[in-house]
């Protein structure tokens, strides 16, 4: 998916400096940057590599003023590290969502599953479990006996939830955590 310097500044409310019709598909360190790829610059220890980057678009934070010719669509905004982190948010919200009960899962038969969920291959859904809507379960998580999980969560790889635990909703379990072990 692509977005131009425009979509992202308005959405960030930020003001853009250079083409405002420059596109990216990706995100990269800013010494990493490639075309195509959207950076940001907010500890100054890294500003020599805004010069250099070959990111399409760098966001920066208002009182960035460059000493020499950049060649990256700047947009500036009040916080690049915030405005960061709730692109990422968008750019993952955009993602198309996977639903439904992959045949290589085991789901029990007296577990109770929601609208629009997606577990994943070789996910173990116990005895009068209860999986929330719109929550997707990836690979190989384990969710015990009688263990209710809410709506709209993300229980990612190797993920035990352990008999008659609780999680609520939005919740996200990454891989490899465990729930309810002493």
């Amino acid at each position: 998916m692509e977005f131009s310097a425009k979509q992202i500044a308005t959405f960030i409310q930020g003001e853009i400096v250079g083409d405002e019709n420059a596109t990216v598909h990706t995100f990269a360190k800013i010494e990493e940057g490639i075309p195509g790829a959207i950076s940001f610059l907010s500890n100054p220890k890294y500003t020599s590599y805004i010069y250099e980057t070959k990111a399409s678009i760098v966001l920066v934070n208002k009182d960035f003023v460059p000493e020499q010719e950049i060649k990256a669509t700047l947009i500036k905004v009040d916080n690049a590290y915030e405005s960061l982190a709730k692109l990422l948010n968008l750019y993952e919200q955009s993602k198309p969502k996977r639903v439904g009960i992959d045949p290589l899962a085991f789901v029990a038969e007296t577990a109770k599953i929601g609208k629009d969920v997606y577990i994943a291959p070789f996910a173990c859904i116990g005895e009068y479990a209860e999986v929330g809507d719109n929550t997707m379960i990836h690979p190989h998580a384990t969710i015990g006996s009688g263990a209710k999980i809410g709506s709209d969560c993300i229980i990612y790889a190797n993920t035990t939830i352990y008999h008659d635990c609780r999680i609520g909703n939005h919740c996200i379990l990454h891989s490899g955590c465990v729930i309810g072990a002493d």
